[in-house]
């Protein structure tokens, strides 16, 4: 395969993940309506995956305890996503900018660690995360130039921070 065919092939279908968008939001709008919430829904493709927002929404209960309601939102938008598609959905579903702060928050608590492991030049476990999370702290550990990789189960799997 020559160059060329690799980056078309490793090129995401933005037009599937435009679908992806339209019937997640779809789905979303359907759960808000039956909450009886009040909510926008704004939609964008980012990479290899589709973001789908609920913005204007007052309150946390969407987001719940640590996320875990926004999760579990995700979990059910993606099969959504999936039941009408037939394939596996990497949907990235946001409620009243809580990924986006979260986001913010794990970078710091990342290059931070990551400086930490630097200076000791011991590894640093984290506390467990969800793939999300852990993403976030992996790519702020790469940008200190260090190595960090996950370990343990769901839903208690962490992040470690390895030295040089």
């Amino acid at each position: 395969m020559t160059e060329a065919e690799e980056t078309v092939k490793a090129a995401p279908d933005v037009a599937a993940l435009e679908q992806e968008g339209e019937i997640a939001a779809d789905y979303v709008e359907g759960l808000l309506d039956i909450a009886d919430l009040d909510g926008d829904i704004d939609m964008d493709v980012e990479g290899d995956r589709a973001m789908v927002s609920v913005v204007g929404l007052k309150g946390g209960d969407l987001v719940g305890p640590s996320g875990e309601v926004l999760e579990a939102l995700q979990e059910l938008t993606r099969l959504a996503v999936h039941r009408q598609t037939g394939e596996r959905s990497r949907l990235m579903l946001d409620v009243a900018g809580y990924r986006e702060r979260r986001r913010a928050e794990l970078t710091k608590i990342g290059t931070a660690a990551a400086e930490d492991v630097k200076a000791t030049g011991e590894p640093k476990a984290l506390q467990p995360m969800t793939p999300f999370e852990r993403k976030v702290v992996h790519d702020a550990v790469a940008t200190v130039g260090l190595r960090s990789e996950s370990e343990g189960e769901e839903p208690r799997r962490f992040v470690v921070i390895l030295p040089v």
